[in-house]
């Protein structure tokens, strides 16, 4: 059984999606710094479900989750350092 699918595009940190949501992919680019996405279930203070170090060269990147996803029960929120832009993919 498929799910219906969305994307958002966040260029800063912030919440990227206020609901519960599985994210399938993280698509980004890096900015030629070495930096990092950080991904929290519940805002700025909340728990971490990915913490993925980004390369220090400018180019696109994709990261596929495998199976069911990364689980966020509350929200998407998303620390952006040195990454120009991050789509999360999400059901």
């Amino acid at each position: 059984m498929s799910c219906p699918v969305h994307a958002v595009t966040v260029t800063s940190t912030g919440e990227a999606y206020g609901g519960r949501a599985r994210m399938k992919t993280v698509n980004y680019i890096a900015n030629g710094t070495a930096g990092s996405i950080v991904v929290r279930d519940g805002g700025a203070s909340g728990a971490v479900v990915l913490n993925l170090a980004t390369p220090a060269v400018a180019d696109a990147y994709d990261l596929y989750i495998p199976d069911d996803g990364l689980l966020c029960s509350t929200s998407i929120y998303v620390t952006l350092t040195n990454v120009t832009s991050a789509t999360i993919i999400y059901e």
